[in-house]
C-alpha cells in the first residue's frame, strides 16, 4: 500500500513515489476527461483523450458528470450593456466624443475649484527643532474610532486632535481656534459645524477673509425679518415658498431642521473627553444657537388645521433600557431607537376634530370602538399595527390574523368577525359606518376564509368557523318572526330566500352557444357564484359533506352542534333545489336523525350536557320542517324514509312534562313536531297519525285553558304549542273536507287519492272549539290574560272558518241549521268581538303596521346584501310594525276571512258587518294605501303577502256591501283606488287574487260610481276641449265625440272592456290553478308550500297599456304597413276598449296611473301609430287618442313629461321617434293627431337630436305636417323659448327657409318656430365666437338678397308669436333702428334704403293667401 505524502517530503521523495505508483498499476481515484469548450460549442464527443494529453482535467468518481436539472435562473445580464444601449439612427460622431476615454478628452473638462474663499491653515507651532516621534507605547488608546477599523497610526493621529481641539496654544499665549488646524477630513467631533449658526446659509458663495462674519449678518438679518412678522404672516409666506419649492428640497430641509436639534456626540469611553468636546464651543456662540433655534420653532407648524403640532418623540436612551448592556456584550454599544420603540407605553389616542372617515375597528365582542377611546391595555386589544395607540382590530387585521399559526389567534378572529356579522345582521353599524360591512366582508374573500377555516383540524378554528358562518347565514330573529307568522293565514308558505334570477342574464347572454344548464353551471367559478349567490357559492365548495363530517366524525360542542343545524335550516330556505340537496347528501340526515332525533333516550343529568348527541333537538326538527316546505316529495321521503312518523309519535303522545327532556326544549321540540305534522297534512299526508293520536289531541285541546297560566314564565313556549296545534287541526278539517270530493272522483287518473282522514273525523271538534273561543273572548277584558287571548284567537277563528268553509260542500250539509248557527255565532262571538275595546284599539294601529303605507320608511333599516337575502327583522318584538305582537293584522285578517266565508253562505248577515268598512280607522287606512307606492324587496315581500291577503278581504266584503249598502257605497272611489293599487303590487304566487280582482271589483259598474252619478257632465271641459271642424286641406270628420260623450261610452262597456283585458292580464291556467288550491287550501292539490320565486309583482305597473304593446309585438313580425282589415279578428275592438280604459282612468282615477311615468305613457300610446298603417284614422279611435293626448299635455302635467329619459323597456326614446317619423312619412297623410304627436317631441326642452331628425333626414314630412297652433295643444312658447343655440339646427332651419321646404301653408307650427329661432339669432348682441359670428353674417346677407319678399319681411320684422293671430306671429311695421344697424353692418347700406325695401313689402307679408 502507498503511503501519502509527507510535508517533509523532498522533490526526490515524490519523484520516486509516483514512479512506485505507476508500477503498481494501482487505478488511480481521478482521470483525465475532455472538457468541452463551451465557448467554441464543442461537446468533446469523439476525441482522444492522449491527443490531448497537454490537459490535465481532475474530475471526481462520485460526481456526476450532469447536475440534476434545478429551475432555469434568469439569464445573467453585464451591467456594462444596459449603458451601451444605443438607437441605431444615433450619430457616431456623437458617440464617440460621449465615449471617449483619451487623456486630452479627460483633461478637456476639469474645472479648477475656486479656493479663493477656503481659509489656509498652518502647522502649529511648536518648540522644537523636529516633530515628535510617535511610539507605540505612547499611544492612547483609550479613544474610540467611532467609524470602522483604524490603523495604529490614526488612532495616534486622532488622540492628538482630540487633546489639541480643547486649547491650542500658540506663541504669543494667544487662543487659536479650531479651524486654523489642518485636519485631513471633516470629523464629526468638529463641534462648531453642530452647534452653531445657521443651518441653511453657509456662505460657500462669499469671498474674502470675512466669509463667516458676512453668513452671520445674513442670519442675523433673516432673524430680525422673522421677529418684525406676526405668526399669519409666517405662515403665508411659508405656504408661498411651499408652492414654489420642489417637495423632495422640502423634505431635506426639514430633515436638516431635525437633524440640527440633535447634537451628535461620539461615543468616547471617558466621560473627560465629552466634558472637553462641549467646553470647546464659545458661550456666546451657545446661546445664539438656543436662541435661532427659539425663533426657527415657528416654522415647523403643520399646514394642516387637522393636525396638531406634535413632537417627534425623542429616542431611547439607555438610562430607559430595562435592563443596562454590559461591555462584554457584542454588538450592544449602539442603540438602535427604532427597534426599541415598542417597549415604550403607547401614546394617548390623538383626538382629531377631522370630518374624514376613519377606518373602523372592533372588540372582541364586535362592538365599534371610538377611535378617540383610550382604552387599559390588559384588555388585549392593543397590538403593533400602524397606529398602536388605537385600540381594537380593523377587518383588514381580522383578516389577517385568522391565517396565523397561532391556534388562538386563528379562534380569535373567526369568532371577533362572526360577533361582528351578528351585529351587522341587527343594524347596529347602519348609522355608524360608512358601507355595508357584510358585503365588504364579502367581496374581500369572506366565503374562501371560511371554507378554508372548517378544513383546519383544530376543533377550536374548525367551531370558530362554524360560529361564523352561521353569523353569516342565519339570523335568529328572522328565524323567530317567521316562526311567529306560522299560525297565521297563508303563514305556512314562504317565499325562497335566494336572490332574483335577473343578475345571471348577463353571462347567460355571452354563452348563448352552450346549450346545457348543467355545463353552465360547471363553467361558473366558484368565485362568479359566490359573488352571484352566497348559499349557492358555499354549495358548489362542498360545505354539505364537510358539515356532515363534522357532525358524524369530529362530534363538535352543543353549541357548534346548533350552529350547523341553523346553518343547513338557511340553506333549506333558500330554494326547492337547495333543500333537496340537503337530502341527497350522504349520510347527512340519517347522522341527524340517528344522534340529534333518537326514538330513545335518557335524561341528561345536567342541564347544559356538555355533548347533546343521542338527545333530540329542537333545530333539527325544525329542519325537518323547513325541508318538508320545499314540496310534497321531499316530505314522504322525510316521513317514510328517514322514520320521521316514529318520532312525530314518540314526541306527541306523552305530554311535554312527561318527556326525559329539559320543560323548555320539551315545549319547543313538541311545537316544532306539531309545525312539521301540519306541513305534512297540508299536503294531505300523515294524515293516519291523527287517527291514530286522535284522543290525544282531544284531552290535549281540553287542557288548553288549564295549561295557559299568567304567572308561568314558559307562558309563550305554552301559547306557541297551543297556536301550532290548532294550525295541525285547520289543515286536517281542510285535508277532510275534500275527502269525498277525492272518493267521487277517483276514476280518474289526474285525481290524488282520497286521504285517510274524513268529515266525520273532524265534526266532533267544534263544540268544544266555539266554547274556548268565546272563553278567549271574555278573557279579552282581563288585563292579565288579554296578550295570551289575542295571540289564541286568530288561530280559533281560522279554525272555525276552515269548518264552514268545508262544510257547505258536503253531503251532510243542512242549509238550515248552518244559517241558524252562523247568526248565533254572529251574534254572540263575532259582533261582540268586533266591537270589543281592545279590538277597536287594535284597529288605530292599522296605518301605524301597515307596511303598504310605508310611514317608516325613515327609519334606519339593517343591512341587505343583493346575494344574501334575508328578512330584516332584528328588534321586532319592539317596534310597532306588521309582525309585531301587538299588530292588528292577524286577528283582522282571520276575522275577515271568516266574514268572507259566512257572508258567502248566508248572504243576510253582510249588513251587519259594514262597521267595519265605515269605522273611520279602517277608511283613513284605505285612503293611505290608495296613495301609496310600496317598495319590493326581499325584507317586505314576506310580510307584503299577509297585508295584501287582508286588503283582498276588505275588498271583498265591500264587494258584497256595495250593491244594498248605500253608506258603504259612496266609498266606492275609494275601495276601487284601493284595488287598482294593489292589483299591479301582488307578489308571486297570489295570480289566483289578481283574477279574482279582475274578474269582479276592478271592471265593475258598481265601483266606478262616476259613470251613473253625473261624473262626465263635472268635468271641466275649458282643459279638454275638442277640435269640433277641421278646415285644413284633410277630410276630418264632421264633428268628434267630446270627453262627456266618450266616459258615457266607456262606462257603458265595462264588460266588454274586461272580456277584452282578460285574456291579456290572465296567467296560465297551471299557475292561477296553484295559487287558488294554495289559498282556499285545496291540500291534496297542492305539490309545495315554498311560494315561486321573488323576481317581481305578478302583473306590469302599466297593465292598462298591455292590449297595445301586445297588439304591436304582434304585428311587429309581418311589419307596421298592415291595414285594419288585414289585423286580427277583433285587433280594433281590443285597441278601442284598451283606449276607453285608459281614458276612464286618466278621468277618474288618475292616482293610480302616477307609478306609470308620463313618457312611458307616451311611447305606449304611440303603438297605436305603429303596428297597423290606418288604425289611426279610425273615427273612435281618433277621438280617444286626441282626448288623451290633450290630457297628457295638460299644463298642470307638461312639465312632468321628459322624454329625455328612456321610458321603461327601451334604450331610449329618440329611438321611438325615428320609427314615428319614418311610419308618418309613408302612411301618415298629412294626419293631424300623427301630427301632434310627431310635434310633442320637438320642444325646446327636449333633445336636439330629434329637431335634427326632422329638419335633417326627415325633412319631407315637412311638406304635410300641416297642424295648425289652434289645434296645438302645447303652447307655442314652449317650442321657442329659450333661443335656439345649435348652430348645425340654426343653418338647418335657414336651409328649409330659403330654399322652400318649410312654408306656412304647408307647416305653419315649424314655420313659426323656424322664424323665431332665425330672427332672435341674427339680431342678436351677445357676444359669440367667430364661427358664430361668420353664420350670422352670412344668414344677414343672404336674407337681404332674398328675391323671395314675403319671406324677407317674415325675417325681419318678425316680433313676437302669436298662437291666436292669422299668422301666429306678430312683425314690426318697420325695421327697428337697432336691426337695421345691424344690417347696415353687414351689408353696407343705408337706413333708409334698407327701410324703403322693406316698407313696400309689409302688407304682402300680412296675407296669408300669398303664402
Amino acid at each position: 500500500m502507498l503511503r501519502r505524502p509527507k510535508p517533509t517530503d523532498c522533490e526526490a521523495d515524490l519523484l520516486r513515489e509516483q514512479d512506485q505508483f505507476m508500477v503498481s498499476g494501482i487505478p488511480s481515484v481521478t482521470h483525465v476527461v475532455r472538457c468541452p469548450d463551451k465557448r467554441r460549442g464543442g461537446d468533446g464527443m469523439g476525441v482522444d483523450i492522449e491527443e490531448h494529453a497537454g490537459r490535465d482535467v481532475v474530475s471526481i468518481a462520485d460526481l456526476p458528470d450532469q447536475l440534476n436539472a434545478l429551475t432555469p435562473a434568469p439569464p445573467k445580464e453585464s451591467l456594462f450593456k444596459a449603458n451601451k444601449v444605443h438607437c441605431e439612427d444615433e450619430d457616431a460622431e456623437e458617440l464617440l466624443d460621449r465615449r471617449d476615454t483619451h487623456i486630452s478628452a479627460v483633461l478637456s473638462r476639469i474645472v479648477e475649484r475656486d479656493t479663493s474663499c477656503t481659509p489656509v491653515s498652518l502647522p502649529a507651532f511648536t518648540g522644537t527643532a523636529f516633530p515628535k516621534v510617535l511610539r507605540r507605547s505612547e499611544t492612547d488608546t483609550r479613544v474610540s474610532t467611532g467609524g470602522g477599523k483604524r490603523s495604529i497610526f490614526a488612532h495616534q493621529i486622532l488622540a492628538e486632535q482630540c487633546a489639541d481641539s480643547s486649547q491650542i496654544v500658540a506663541p504669543n499665549g494667544q487662543n487659536i481656534p479650531p479651524e486654523s488646524r489642518m485636519d485631513t477630513e471633516a470629523a464629526p467631533s468638529t463641534c462648531h459645524s453642530t452647534r452653531s449658526g445657521p443651518r441653511l446659509v453657509s456662505g460657500l458663495g462669499l469671498c474674502g477673509p470675512n466669509r463667516s462674519v458676512e453668513t452671520m449678518g445674513i442670519h442675523h438679518e433673516n432673524q430680525a425679518m422673522l421677529q418684525a412678522m406676526s405668526q399669519a404672516e409666517i405662515l403665508e409666506e411659508q405656504k408661498k415658498i411651499m408652492t414654489r419649492l420642489d417637495p423632495r428640497l422640502v423634505k431635506f430641509v426639514r430633515s436638516r431642521r431635525a437633524q440640527g436639534t440633535q447634537l451628535t456626540i461620539p461615543a468616547f469611553k471617558h466621560p473627560q473627553d465629552v466634558k472637553g468636546r462641549e467646553q470647546c464651543v464659545p458661550e456666546g456662540v451657545v446661546k445664539e444657537s438656543d436662541s435661532s433655534s427659539q425663533k426657527q420653532e415657528p416654522f415647523d407648524v403643520d399646514m394642516e388645521k387637522e393636525e396638531a403640532q406634535v413632537t417627534a418623540p425623542l429616542p431611547v436612551t439607555v438610562d430607559e433600557l430595562p435592563v443596562k448592556p454590559l461591555r462584554e456584550w457584542i454588538h450592544m454599544d449602539k442603540l438602535e431607537s427604532e427597534k426599541l420603540e415598542w417597549t415604550r407605553d403607547l401614546p394617548a389616542p390623538k383626538k382629531k376634530g377631522t370630518k374624514k372617515a376613519m377606518q373602523a375597528r372592533f372588540d372582541f365582542a364586535g362592538s365599534l370602538i371610538p377611535p378617540t377611546e383610550d382604552l387599559p391595555t390588559h384588555l388585549g386589544l392593543h397590538h403593533h399595527g400602524e397606529e398602536p395607540e388605537l385600540a381594537g382590530y380593523s377587518l383588514q387585521e381580522l383578516f389577517l390574523l385568522s391565517r396565523s399559526r397561532v391556534i388562538q389567534q386563528r379562534s380569535l378572529a373567526l369568532n371577533t368577525l362572526g360577533s361582528v356579522l351578528t351585529k351587522a345582521h341587527a343594524g347596529e353599524y347602519v348609522s355608524l359606518l360608512r358601507g355595508n360591512v357584510t358585503s365588504t366582508l364579502l367581496d374581500a374573500g369572506l366565503l374562501f376564509l371560511l371554507r378554508f377555516a372548517l378544513d383546519d383540524n383544530v376543533n377550536a378554528v374548525m367551531s370558530a368557523s362554524v360560529h361564523m358562518l352561521k353569523a353569516l347565514l342565519g339570523s335568529a330573529e328572522d328565524e323567530e318572526c317567521l316562526d311567529s307568522t306560522f299560525s297565521w293565514f297563508g303563514g305556512l308558505a314562504a317565499f325562497p330566500l335566494m336572490p332574483s334570477a335577473q343578475e345571471d342574464e348577463g353571462l347567460e347572454e355571452c354563452m348563448k352557444d352552450t346549450t346545457n344548464e348543467i355545463g353552465l353551471e360547471e363553467r361558473k367559478t366558484d368565485h362568479y357564484v359566490a359573488r352571484q349567490d352566497v348559499v349557492k357559492g358555499l354549495l358548489s365548495m362542498k360545505i354539505l359533506p364537510r358539515l356532515r363530517y363534522i357532525l358524524e366524525v369530529v362530534r363538535p360542542s352543543p353549541r357548534v352542534v346548533r350552529d350547523i343545524l341553523e346553518v343547513l335550516i338557511r340553506v333549506a330556505r333558500h330554494s326547492a333545489c337547495s333543500a333537496t340537496r340537503v337530502l341527497d347528501c350522504p349520510r347527512l340526515m340519517e347522522v341527524v336523525m340517528s344522534e340529534f332525533l333518537p326514538t330513545s333516550w335518557t335524561m341528561p343529568s345536567v342541564p347544559l350536557p356538555q355533548s347533546v348527541y343521542g338527545l333530540p333537538l329542537t333545530s333539527a326538527m325544525k329542519l325537518l320542517r323547513v325541508l318538508a316546505t320545499s314540496g310534497r316529495h321531499a316530505c314522504a321521503r322525510i316521513l317514510n324514509s328517514l322514520g320521521a312518523r316514529e318520532r312525530l309519535c314518540r314526541l306527541l303522545t306523552p305530554e311535554p312534562s312527561e318527556l326525559p327532556l329539559e320543560q323548555s326544549e320539551a315545549l319547543m321540540i313538541t311545537t316544532e313536531a306539531y309545525r312539521l305534522w301540519t306541513v305534512a297534512v297540508s299536503y294531505g299526508q300523515a294524515c293516519n297519525i291523527y287517527i291514530d293520536l286522535y284522543t290525544v289531541l282531544v284531552k290535549v285541546m281540553w287542557s288548553v285553558q288549564q295549561t295557559i297560566l299568567p304567572s308561568d314564565p314558559l307562558l309563550p313556549l305554552q301559547l306557541q304549542r297551543i297556536q301550532a296545534l290548532l294550525s295541525l287541526l285547520t289543515q286536517v278539517t281542510h285535508t277532510a273536507g275534500h275527502h269525498q270530493e277525492l272518493q267521487v272522483s277517483s276514476q280518474g287518473s289526474e285525481c290524488p287519492p282520497p286521504p285517510p282522514v274524513s268529515w266525520g273525523h273532524v265534526t266532533g271538534l267544534q263544540a268544544s272549539l266555539l266554547e274556548q273561543l268565546k272563553s278567549c273572548m271574555n278573557s279579552l277584558d282581563n288585563p292579565v290574560d288579554r296578550d295570551s287571548s289575542l295571540a289564541l284567537i286568530p288561530a280559533y277563528l281560522l279554525l272555525v272558518e276552515a269548518y264552514y268553509h268545508q262544510l257547505s260542500r258536503q253531503n251532510c250539509f243542512k242549509p238550515v241549521e248552518t244559517l241558524q248557527e252562523l247568526e248565533q255565532l254572529t251574534k254572540e262571538v263575532l259582533l261582540p268581538l268586533l266591537s270589543h275595546t281592545v279590538v277597536q284599539s287594535l284597529i288605530q294601529n292599522l296605518k301605524s303596521c301597515s307596511i303598504v303605507c310605508d310611514l317608516q320608511s325613515s327609519r334606519p333599516g339593517p343591512e341587505t346584501t343583493p346575494s344574501l337575502p334575508g328578512l330584516a327583522c332584528p328588534g321586532w318584538r319592539r317596534r310597532l310594525w306588521l309582525a309585531a305582537p301587538s299588530s292588528p293584522f292577524p286577528i283582522l285578517t282571520a276575522l275577515s276571512l271568516l266574514l268572507d266565508t259566512l257572508t258567502g253562505i248566508h248572504k243576510g248577515l253582510t249588513h251587519k258587518f259594514s262597521c267595519l268598512l265605515l269605522s273611520k280607522p279602517v277608511i283613513g287606512y284605505l285612503r293611505s294605501c290608495g296613495q301609496a307606492t310600496p317598495t319590493f324587496s326581499h325584507t317586505s315581500a314576506w310580510l307584503l303577502r299577509h297585508e295584501h291577503h287582508f286588503l283582498y278581504l276588505l275588498l271583498r266584503l265591500a264587494h258584497r256591501l256595495v250593491p244594498s249598502e248605500q253608506e258603504v257605497a259612496r266609498h266606492c272611489p275609494l275601495y276601487h283606488q284601493v284595488a287598482l293599487v294593489l292589483l299591479p303590487c301582488l307578489l308571486p304566487g297570489s295570480e289566483y287574487l289578481a283574477h279574482e280582482l279582475l274578474s269582479t271589483i276592478i271592471f265593475s259598474k258598481d265601483f266606478i260610481s262616476e259613470g251613473h252619478c253625473g261624473g262626465p257632465e263635472d268635468i271641466e271641459l275649458a282643459e279638454l276641449k275638442l277640435p269640433e271642424r277641421s278646415t285644413s286641406i284633410i277630410d276630418y270628420p264632421s264633428s268628434l265625440q267630446t270627453v262627456t260623450a266618450l266616459l258615457r261610452e266607456a262606462c257603458a262597456q265595462l264588460p266588454l272592456i274586461r272580456g277584452c283585458f282578460l285574456p291579456h292580464l290572465a296567467h296560465p291556467e297551471p299557475i292561477i290553478s296553484r295559487s287558488r288550491d294554495a289559498y282556499l287550501c285545496r291540500n291534496p292539490w297542492v305539490n309545495s308550500q315554498l311560494l315561486p320565486e321573488l323576481g317581481g309583482p305578478t302583473l306590469p305597473s302599466d297593465w292598462p297599456f298591455l292590449p297595445l304593446v301586445s297588439l304591436y309585438e304582434q304585428t311587429g313580425v309581418s311589419g307596421s304597413g298592415l291595414q285594419v282589415e288585414e289585423m286580427s279578428h277583433g285587433a280594433l275592438q281590443t285597441v278601442i276598449h284598451c283606449l276607453q280604459w285608459l281614458l276612464l282612468l286618466e278621468v277618474w282615477r288618475e292616482n293610480s296611473l302616477e307609478v306609470i311615468p308620463p313618457v312611458a305613457k307616451l311611447a305606449r300610446l304611440s303603438c297605436v301609430f305603429l303596428c297597423s298603417s290606418d288604425l289611426f284614422l279610425e273615427r273612435p279611435v281618433q277621438s280617444l287618442v286626441w282626448a288623451l293626448i290633450r290630457l297628457l299635455t295638460r299644463p298642470s302635467r307638461l312639465d312632468s313629461l321628459d322624454l329625455n329619459m328612456p321610458p321603461p323597456g327601451l334604450a331610449s326614446f329618440q329611438d321611438l321617434y325615428s320609427a314615428l317619423l319614418t311610419q308618418y312619412e309613408a302612411v301618415s297623410f298629412g294626419d293631424r293627431l300623427f301630427g301632434c304627436l310627431v310635434l310633442l317631441p320637438l320642444q325646446r326642452r327636449y333633445s336636439a337630436s330629434m329637431r335634427l331628425a326632422v329638419f335633417g333626414e326627415h325633412m319631407g314630412m315637412l311638406r304635410s305636417l300641416g297642424v295648425t297652433l289652434n289645434e296645438l295643444s302645447i303652447p307655442i312658447e314652449q317650442f321657442i323659448s329659450p333661443p335656439e343655440h345649435s348652430l348645425p339646427l340654426l343653418h338647418l332651419y335657414f336651409r328649409s327657409l330659403v330654399t322652400g321646404a318649410l312654408k306656412y301653408c304647408w307647416c305653419p307650427v315649424l314655420y313659426v318656430v323656424a322664424l323665431s329661432h332665425i330672427n332672435v339669432f341674427i339680431f342678436s348682441q351677445d357676444a359669440a365666437a367667430q364661427e358664430v359670428e361668420a353664420a350670422r353674417c352670412s344668414m344677414l346677407r343672404k336674407i337681404y338678397y332674398l328675391t323671395d319678399e314675403v319671406l324677407k319681411s317674415h325675417l325681419l320684422l318678425f316680433r313676437l308669436p302669436q298662437q291666436h293671430s292669422e299668422l301666429g306671429f306678430d312683425t314690426y311695421q318697420q325695421l327697428p333702428p337697432i336691426r337695421a344697424k345691424c344690417l347696415k353692418s353687414v351689408v353696407g347700406t343705408q337706413d333708409s334704403s334698407v327701410d324703403h325695401g322693406l316698407g313696400s313689402n309689409v302688407d304682402v307679408g300680412l296675407h296669408v293667401a300669398s303664402l
